[in-house]
């Protein structure tokens, strides 16, 4: 990692299906898919067509359907989903949480029953890491626990507890059980990553003894999580530096689920090497877009009647296809129609707002340009 002034930094993981630059924006493929965007898009967009070069898939649905052993079966999800480029699982831990009205949590694991059916499931860490190996991503996550908002310092040391002796089992399964993929085929014997997660909510001291629990560890990576979950920006900022701090600058550093574009900009330039969020292609499915006007990051309600006859791109800065193709006004009609095109070009374009926002990122930083986001 080769930082810059302000603490952002350039870096290169090397993953069994391919280099990442950092710092990255993921985007989100739930279910083994990007919703509403083919693979072959994903591949080609942003500055350069040199596309997304890592996407998540979420551990939680896909061991519900259609299953990881038939994913195993199938090759590993890489190839189920004819996705030849790096990919990084969550441990379903989010997920389980979600379902507050739905799980019961003990110190073995959760039981939780499934949104889908209302069949019952146990999700302990062991259980999570064999899921995800048998999914075969890269990078895989630690099974944790993230505490709701707001919650007591007291509730939440003891929910942090309890995802350190997670993390402990979940890094000892992976330690006996993940080191090698067989089924990549000619990538076999590659090995899978497991990234130690940091919790802590809302309290710095709590989230400085997590971080540090975490990293004597020793994992090869870490993860900051437990944010954006209706606390204030300015907190999660505060949460974000404050566990920088005690996070190795030797080892990529991942904020789960963030944010805007100018958040995760923001993020990167403070020292961040990963983010992921579901909003690009969330907001496009509901008529949310992104442009740059002045330098600063505007949200478009597409469907507002003022853009009905309007002739111009989504944002006349933009390199990518739907910008270089449609109208406000035909995106306008699509969306008012009810056609399914215009979920797929809203999130086309808002996945490349975001990619488009690291690379510019990234450049600053490899000239050495540390720019104020504000």
């Amino acid at each position: 990692m080769r930082t810059a002034d302000g603490g952002g930094r350039r870096g290169r993981l090397g993953l069994p299906h391919g280099a990442v630059e950092t710092p990255v924006f993921m985007p989100v493929g739930t279910a083994a898919t990007v919703k509403a965007v083919p693979q072959e898009t994903l591949e080609t967009m942003g500055v350069g067509g040199g596309g997304a070069r890592i996407i998540l898939a979420n551990t939680y649905h896909l061991y519900l359907r259609p299953g990881h052993e038939l994913i195993r079966r199938m090759g590993g999800v890489h190839r189920f989903m004819s996705w030849d480029r790096p990919m990084l699982t969550d441990s379903g831990g989010f997920q389980v949480f979600s379902l507050s009205k739905l799980r019961k949590i003990t110190p073995d694991g959760v039981e939780f029953q499934s949104h889908l059916d209302g069949s019952k499931h146990f999700f302990s860490p062991e259980h999570s890491m064999a899921v995800q190996i048998a999914l075969g991503a890269d990078v895989m996550m630690a099974f944790d626990e993230c505490v709701e908002t707001p919650a007591t310092w007291e509730r939440t040391r003891e929910s942090m507890g309890l995802t350190h002796a997670w993390a402990e089992r979940s890094r000892a399964y992976w330690v006996e059980h993940g080191e090698s993929v067989p089924w990549f085929g000619e990538l076999g014997g590659r090995t899978q990553s497991l990234f130690g997660i940091v919790q802590g909510g809302m309290y710095a001291d709590l989230r400085r003894e997590s971080a540090e629990r975490r990293v004597e560890m020793d994992f090869p990576g870490y993860a900051i999580g437990g944010l954006a979950v209706g606390e204030p920006r300015e907190v999660t900022r505060e949460m974000i530096a404050r566990t920088l701090e005690f996070l190795p600058k030797d080892k990529p550093r991942y904020v789960m689920g963030v944010g805007y574009p100018d958040e995760i900009e923001e993020y990167a330039r403070m020292g961040v090497d990963m983010m992921d969020c579901v909003l690009p292609t969330r907001a496009g499915r509901h008529g949310l877009v992104f442009a740059r006007v002045d330098g600063r990051v505007e949200r478009l309600n597409i469907k507002k009647l003022e853009f009905a006859e309007d002739k111009g791109p989504i944002d006349a800065g933009c390199g990518c296809s739907v910008c270089g193709r449609y109208s406000r006004g035909y995106l306008r009609h699509l969306f008012s129609s009810g056609e399914p095109l215009a979920a797929t070009l809203l999130s086309v374009h808002n996945l490349n707002f975001y990619l488009d926002t690291m690379e510019r990122v990234r450049a600053d930083l490899a000239a050495g340009r540390h720019m104020p986001t504000e």
